[in-house]
């Protein structure tokens, strides 16, 4: 037990010193390797994956869509517009886990500076 309170605490601080948009991206890059992993595995690790994915961008969704929200109109409409497209990717029959990696590449090389 004492080394996962290390581990939360070495977390936490490491948090701390990281822009919201670093930690945005961290949250893409997360989802990215899930779902390189679930690729090649099995339909339960595809599911939670697309499951994690899907999570993701309906939170992108529901945050760009709030009237508060202070990204321009324009970026706003476009985050939706690409959120849209992912949905309906994840909902097909067979979805293209290299698609949906790469548009969550762009996106976390985008809050990391790196477009």
């Amino acid at each position: 037990m004492p080394n996962l309170h290390l581990a939360s605490r070495a977390y936490a601080s490491a948090a701390v010193n990281r822009t919201i948009r670093q930690q945005e991206a961290e949250i893409f890059r997360l989802v990215i390797a899930r779902l390189q992993a679930a690729r090649q595995a099995g339909p339960i690790a595809r599911v939670r994956a697309l499951a994690d994915n899907r999570r993701l961008w309906m939170t992108i969704s529901d945050l760009v869509r709030d009237d508060g929200n202070p990204l321009p109109p324009e970026t706003r409409a476009g985050l939706v517009s690409i959120g849209l497209t992912v949905q309906r990717e994840m909902d097909s029959n067979e979805p293209n886990f290299d698609f949906l990696i790469t548009i969550n590449k762009h996106i976390a090389e985008g809050l990391s500076g790196n477009p």
